[in-house]
């Protein structure tokens, strides 16, 4: 009959090295606030050992001394949204580097459907919740969740009065209105996602703000808010073309509402870049292999999305915390510079 191994524990290490068991804690489980780590020299001793026996924490008892799960609950609207999905990498990644465990629930931008994945989250015990699908028409989700007394941050939307790590939205749709004005287009159209998210209300406002600066008002037949995908795209470009005159550009405030445009261009019989310039949002790794790349503001999502995790840490701490922005990029591309076309 085989033998049965005993798991390895904490005690064991600590006896095969000469080391009391606290100091082997500290290093294998995590240090309190306060206590002092063991040497390098010391540590790694531990961590080889350990890795020789194949310990592995315990994270129930290790929950039951700290009362923490040490997991963060994150809700978005749909994970199989690509820059949703890279926000979540960056928040994954971050979590891991802390000693934490982030899990991720789909919500479909339905309110009742985030009242439930929030509770079940909450009857995980997670330590706090990151949100990505924040409306800005209704905050009622985001008070409940207040007044439980979960530290919560939001991420990749915002909204005024709670702590966020975003895009500065605002200052990236100056960045394309700038870009399109330096190329004389004053004919301009916007697809301006959904109205009930922050980044379809800043990204906007700041390209429109930016026109009128230059003595040019967009009217409201110019600015069509529809879905952040392609068929949404498509649809609002198949209006702006049935306008006389059409616009010579658009600016699409995602990059996939952007591709959905760019097949409505050449079901016109037009050249996206040539007869109508293109801008669209966050980057996407898709947009520079499109047939006509795409010219688009990058808005660094894993960034965000490590941002957010730090933000919760410190709530966590009970530290207060201010809402953090990345940084918008003009990245240039053919659809905009016909230059760049093969």
């Amino acid at each position: 009959m085989a033998r049965v191994r005993n798991p390895a524990t904490l005690r064991g290490i600590a006896d095969d090295l000469g080391l009391h068991v606290s100091t082997v804690a500290r290093v294998l489980n995590g240090m309190k606030e306060g206590e002092r780590a063991a040497s390098g020299e010391t540590a790694e001793r531990i961590r080889l050992r350990a890795a020789e026996v194949g310990y592995r924490p315990n994270p129930h008892a290790a929950s039951l001394r700290t009362r923490r799960s040490n997991l963060v609950g994150v809700l978005v609207p749909r994970l199989s949204d690509v820059v949703l999905a890279t926000v979540y990498e960056g928040i994954e990644a971050a979590a891991a580097d802390h000693g934490l465990t982030a899990f991720v629930a789909n919500t479909q931008d339905e309110q009742d459907l985030q009242r439930v994945r929030a509770d079940m989250m909450l009857d995980r015990r997670v330590d706090g919740l990151i949100l990505g699908d924040a409306r800005s028409d209704d905050q009622t989700i985001l008070e409940e969740i207040g007044k439980k007394g979960i530290p919560f941050v939001l991420v990749n939307r915002g909204v005024a009065g709670y702590p966020s790590s975003t895009c500065d939205n605002y200052r990236g749709g100056r960045i394309a209105a700038e870009h399109l004005l330096e190329l004389g287009h004053t004919n301009v159209a916007v697809i301006a996602g959904l109205a009930h998210a922050s980044t379809g209300i800043d990204r906007p406002a700041g390209f429109i703000d930016r026109y009128r600066e230059a003595g040019i008002d967009i009217p409201a037949s110019h600015v069509i808010h529809s879905g952040l995908d392609s068929a949404g795209g498509h649809v609002a470009a198949d209006r702006f073309l049935a306008l006389d005159p059409r616009p010579t550009a658009f600016f699409a405030v995602n990059d996939f509402a952007a591709i959905g445009a760019a097949g409505s261009i050449r079901a016109h019989g037009l050249r996206v870049g040539y007869d109508i310039a293109l801008v669209g949002f966050n980057n996407t790794a898709l947009a520079a292999e499109l047939h006509v790349p795409l010219t688009s503001i990058d808005s660094a999502p894993v960034d965000m999305g490590r941002s957010a995790i730090e933000m919760l840490i410190k709530k966590l701490a009970g530290k207060k915390v201010r809402s953090v922005y990345t940084e918008p990029k003009l990245v240039i591309r053919a659809s905009t510079d016909v230059s760049r076309q093969s």
